[in-house]
């Protein structure tokens, strides 16, 4: 998605009539999800930005955005993946999808705030903010009413025309930021509002750089987030056994203490050994961090916790550590506990309710 808002930003810069698609609503099984976007050109040769996953659907989204381009307004339709198109497609999916397009000047507009360069500042480790669509439903038709753009302290862009809607449509917004992901609410019986949070990659930094941190690493890379290794071990201490990801060399628990951390930021402790795990966990427990993970057995995660009640940490600090780090998958191999520590991270991220193997808290 860090490419729409970069596109757009330079199409504008440059001058140049643009378009985004965004599926605003879905029913069924469909290709893509609410929040996904294409920016489109006036030059028919030039391949669109993003998807809305293929096949004749996109291709009258993009037909629709062309003639917004021209003859400007905004134009929302419905699409139903019927078996006749999916025999002409191959879009088996079966559901209904319905799709805004819009000038590339107005896709971003709520009331007199261009909200461009907040969502462009936002990808680029900035504020994060929501761009919240209200929409109305009579039948199976959709209409748009109005949008929203709201940043992390609550402050609010643009009207619905109701100043009480606006301050639930505030609210809803950031109930939905932390998530970091599109979702479709219900208002009320005939209004639906689109949620999607604006944000920078999460960001993953591990302590330690064995072969579980290298696994770690290269399927978080997959995954897009924003990975940090760090390594005290001069023969360890190399990008590319990380799949690129950022390394820094140095003492690990001190250069832990002097990262940046958000409101996304994710840390996972798996260095060699119990002492310098102790060191790493007591350094992080001191950063804004949400997220701790601790790889190691239960012997190590009650020692460590004794450690950090007796250097004064809160409870609801050590509450926050997740050990032992990863779902339960039965795995014991490097690249199964990083496939069950970014499992739990990525539940956690997407907040679904099953259960993790760890016991999220070090109570006495």
């Amino acid at each position: 998605m860090s490419s729409i808002y970069t596109r757009l930003a330079e199409l504008t810069a440059s001058g140049r009539r643009c378009a985004v698609a965004t599926v605003v609503r879905t029913q069924g099984s469909t290709p893509q999800v609410v929040g996904a976007r294409l920016v489109v050109t006036d030059d028919e040769a030039e391949r669109p930005t993003g998807t809305l996953g293929g096949g004749c659907v996109e291709a009258d989204a993009i037909l629709a955005s062309r003639e917004i381009i021209r003859h400007g307004g905004r134009s929302l339709r419905m699409h139903a993946l019927t078996e006749e198109l999916a025999w002409n497609t191959g879009l088996v999916c079966g559901g209904t999808m319905w799709i805004l397009a819009e000038r590339g000047e107005d896709a971003l507009t709520a009331g007199d705030t261009d909200g461009l360069a907040a969502c462009v500042g936002a990808i680029d480790a900035g504020p994060p903010v929501v761009i919240a669509t209200l929409l109305e439903r009579r039948g199976r038709d959709l209409s748009f009413i109005g949008r929203l753009i709201v940043d992390a302290a609550g402050a609010v862009s643009g009207s619905v025309g109701d100043a009480a809607l606006d301050l639930k449509i505030a609210d809803d917004a950031l109930r939905q930021l932390p998530h970091g992901t599109a979702r479709l609410v219900s208002i009320d019986e005939t209004r639906d509002l689109l949620l999607e949070p604006v944000a920078g990659r999460p960001k993953l930094v591990v302590a330690g750089g064995g072969h579980v941190s290298q696994a770690i690493a290269r399927q978080a890379h997959l995954l897009d987030f924003d990975v940090t290794i760090l390594e005290d071990r001069p023969e360890f201490a190399s990008p590319e056994r990380f799949g690129g990801a950022r390394v820094v060399a140095g003492h690990i628990a001190a250069t832990l203490a002097t990262l940046d951390y958000g409101w996304n930021s994710y840390i996972v402790v798996a260095t060699r050994g119990h002492k310098l795990d102790g060191e790493c966990v007591l350094a992080a427990v001191k950063t804004r961090a949400p997220y701790i993970g601790l790889l190691g057995s239960r012997r190590k995660s009650v020692l460590i916790a004794e450690m950090l009640r007796e250097e004064g940490v809160p409870q609801d600090r050590i509450d926050a550590i997740r050990t032992p780090v990863g779902l339960d998958l039965g795995g014991r191999t490097p690249a199964e506990i990083a496939l069950s520590v970014l499992a739990e991270i990525t539940q956690i991220r997407y907040r679904t309710g099953h259960a993790p193997r760890s016991e999220v808290t070090l109570k006495p």
